[in-house]
């Protein structure tokens, strides 16, 4: 097909992408809200989830840098700041630590990433040289996670304060991204469909989409193996102690 898609009919495109492949289908995510997994494994899913958190700054630099676009680089700055924290405000990472610091595990040892899986690592710096190797339509377009992110979120809050009580002063960095994930998706996919000038070009907003989806589930992966079937983390990663 050659027809350029209205912005609807893009939206709708990318929403099914996402009904297919979000990471909330995993079996991980799913065991997690749930109720299931013990304190050891909830400690390495946080654990390894920071080396994505702490990638989100790193990532959106490399995007901000390769943009001849003032107005998207005024823009786009704030989602640095919001992870990076600025003035007194103190930012998404570390209110991830300080749901680290919730369940027990050393900060020094969750900033050093020491005990992160190997596949976490690959995965991220994937996601990293993806915004900077690829078009900037399609740097731009994987971050339109963000339009299921907020349904994860609070189905997630919901599971964490129902399921987990000992998580109850670490929720913070859930509660900021619900209102925060909304307008940054509104902003990205309205520049992806002004940008994606064609038809091909909007394939590749689509592809974009689900190669984000298919890094955020092979992190997902390496945490199944690892720590629910067969629970086998490889030797340097952390090791639970429940």
């Amino acid at each position: 097909m050659t027809k350029i898609m209205s912005p609807e009919e893009l939206e709708q495109e990318l929403r099914a992408i996402g009904a297919e492949r979000y990471h909330d289908k995993h079996p991980f995510h799913k065991l997690l809200h749930g109720g299931k997994l013990n304190k050891g494994q909830v400690q390495a899913w946080a654990l390894n989830r920071y080396c994505y958190q702490s990638a989100v700054p790193r990532k959106d630099a490399a995007l901000i840098s390769r943009s001849h676009d003032r107005e998207i680089r005024r823009d786009w700055v704030h989602r640095i700041l919001d992870h990076d924290g600025y003035g007194e405000e103190e930012g998404g990472i570390e209110r991830w630590l300080v749901l680290t610091d919730g369940l027990g595990l050393d900060r020094d040892y969750v900033v050093s990433m020491k005990g992160a899986l190997p596949a976490t690592r690959f995965a991220v710096e994937a996601y990293v040289n993806f915004v900077r190797e690829k078009t900037l339509v399609e740097a731009i377009a994987s971050s339109l996670t963000e339009l299921f992110a907020s349904r994860l979120i609070a189905v997630r809050l919901d599971a964490l304060r129902r399921h987990y009580p000992w998580l109850q002063a670490g929720l913070g960095y859930f509660e900021a991204r619900l209102s925060q994930a909304p307008e940054d998706a509104r902003f990205a996919f309205e520049w992806a469909y002004e940008h994606a000038r064609t038809r091909e070009d909007q394939e590749l907003v689509a592809r974009a989409l689900i190669s984000k989806c298919d890094i955020l589930w092979a992190q997902l992966d390496a945490l199944y193996f690892a720590y629910v079937e067969p629970g086998w983390p490889p030797p340097g990663a952390f090791q639970p102690e429940s």
